[in-house]
């Protein structure tokens, strides 16, 4: 016997109906690379970029390492420099071994302008600018180095004077070598004597540089005109399809009895799919093959100002992606850390809508946020990159590649194929997506490195 006047609530419920949702996953976001990406429909599984022949050396970074609390050359990587791309490894481990450890603090200059350059400097970390004086004897900024950056060959190999002066930003370690190292190498070496020979009368194709095209222009009269064709690559570069996979297992106990109000199986393959679309766009950002971050040409990375995403810094990006840029991609808190700089300079950047969403723009950019931008470093130390972009077929960009069609599709690329039921009544679900990404030509990807995101400002 109790004192209520009328049914309880928890009794009440017994007979109610519940409105339910359909199972929520945090791990979903807007995906804005993929929606961003020009789609192309690849018929074989392969995809062909014929291209003009260029001289590309690779990445313009000699990669070092630490041993033993000394830090050391790759040898290999020390193929980078143009006359010792065909030299013999153990004449590069004899090189790499020449290295001399040097560190340095802020302010410090590591290359005197007009001073005889008798040495090649790599940075090991830390980061710094090189600077000229101008015509007019004002002091102007070429360029910022940081990790992995050499200077400077050609006056080096010329023991001529050093063009620039090389300022120190923040404390940091560089390896230097002397010219004498590398004659005494050359001399006991015919081809490589050549090589370097040649790459100091100048002989040699500019990296990055295509095969040229002779043209006459401007002339009176009827001279002989030049003849002509165009060079193409030897070897062009094929993208095949690149895939993520999985096996979904629903029970028939569950697909018979629980099947309503919603369909357990298109509920399980939905979020599945989810999975799989998160895991592509990180591929497409990461993968070691072709993911963008992983394709961006010598040249094309620019190294911060001061650490922190300045205005600056982004129309460094856009000087290079001149050529229609389309989309600055960078993880949230990069670009919350570039709101910071302009809210700090009084240029607010502009909102506009893209994909249903406000989104930062800057000239006109939209900056598109993916949680797969990868940090580097730990803690307060980590950094980030901020990548920019040219899209579409038809301006020679970035674009997605996936199969024209597939067995089984339920999205354009993804396929869900019924692998039939087990002796333990388990039905079995292949669920894949076949994609990759390809970058037409190399001025179509830039990339921002060494991007600091911790710092904040006093307005008050």
């Amino acid at each position: 016997m109790n004192d209520r006047l009328s049914l309880a609530p928890d009794a009440a419920r017994q007979l109610a109906t519940t409105t339910k949702t359909t199972p929520q996953m945090r791990g979903i976001t807007p995906r804005y690379l993929l929606r961003a990406l020009p789609w192309v429909d690849v018929e074989s599984g392969v995809y062909r970029v014929n291209r003009r022949r260029t001289f590309i050396l690779g990445d313009d970074r000699i990669s070092c390492y630490s041993e033993g609390g000394a830090h050391r050359v790759v040898p290999e990587d020390l193929r980078e420099l143009p006359f010792l791309r065909e030299a013999d490894a153990a004449l590069l481990a004899e090189l790499a071994g020449s290295f001399e450890q040097t560190a340095f603090e802020p302010g410090q200059i590591i290359g005197a302008e007009g001073e005889t350059c008798d040495k090649l400097t790599v940075i090991v970390s830390g980061r710094a600018e090189k600077r000229v004086t101008g015509r007019y004897g004002e002091d102007a900024l070429l360029e910022v180095i940081g990790d992995g950056q050499f200077f400077c060959v050609d006056s080096w190999t010329r023991c001529q004077p050093l063009p620039f002066r090389v300022k120190a930003v923040t404390s940091g370690v560089a390896l230097t070598v002397g010219l004498d190292a590398l004659n005494a190498l050359a001399d006991r070496d015919a081809s490589l004597r050549a090589a370097l020979d040649a790459h100091i009368a100048g002989e040699g194709p500019r990296p990055g540089a295509e095969a040229p095209i002779d043209l006459a222009s401007g002339h009176t009269g009827e001279p002989e005109l030049p003849g002509t064709y165009v060079e193409y690559e030897d070897t062009p570069r094929e993208y095949h399809m690149s895939l993520a996979q999985t096996v979904l297992r629903v029970h028939t106990r569950v697909s018979d009895l629980y099947n309503a109000p919603m369909d357990q199986t298109r509920v399980q393959a939905d979020l599945t799919i989810q999975a799989l679309r998160e895991r592509q766009e990180a591929m497409v950002l990461h993968h070691p093959e072709f993911g963008l971050f992983n394709n961006v040409a010598p040249g094309m990375r620019v190294q911060p100002r001061t650490g922190a995403p300045t205005p600056d810094d982004l129309d460094e990006l856009l000087s290079r992606v001149w050529k229609q840029p389309g989309y600055f991609v960078a993880h949230p808190k990069a670009i919350a850390a570039f709101g910071r700089e302009c809210t700090r300079r009084g240029v607010p950047p502009v909102i506009d809508t893209r994909f249903g969403s406000p989104l930062i723009t800057w000239r006109g950019v939209p900056m598109l946020p993916s949680d797969k931008v990868r940090f580097q470093g730990a803690g307060g130390a980590a950094t980030t990159e901020i990548l920019l972009m040219r899209v579409g077929e038809a301006e020679q960009g970035v674009i997605g590649l996936r199969p024209a069609g597939v067995p089984d599709e339920v999205e354009p690329g993804l396929s869900m194929r019924n692998m039939g039921t087990d002796q333990k009544a388990i039905t079995s679900y292949l669920l894949t997506a076949y994609f990759n990404a390809a970058v037409l030509v190399e001025d179509a990807l830039a990339v921002l490195q060494n991007v600091e995101v911790s710092k904040y400002h006093d307005y008050s």
